[in-house]
């Protein structure tokens, strides 16, 4: 508990959850992208394989 009550009062926890927070907020919109672009490459991928093949 004692470790707790110090990172909330030192600069340094702050800084560690900010830092936290924007590598999660950057994490979830890459998955959101991933999974919305997810589809149209998988036919992008298809396509140049369909092409190579002939």
């Amino acid at each position: 508990m004692r470790v707790f009550h110090r990172l909330l009062v030192s600069r340094r926890g702050a800084t560690a959850i900010e830092y936290g927070l924007i590598a999660a907020l950057i994490s979830l919109a890459a998955i959101i992208a991933f999974q919305m672009l997810g589809l149209s490459l998988v036919d992008v991928f298809t396509g140049i394989t369909n092409a190579m093949t002939r």
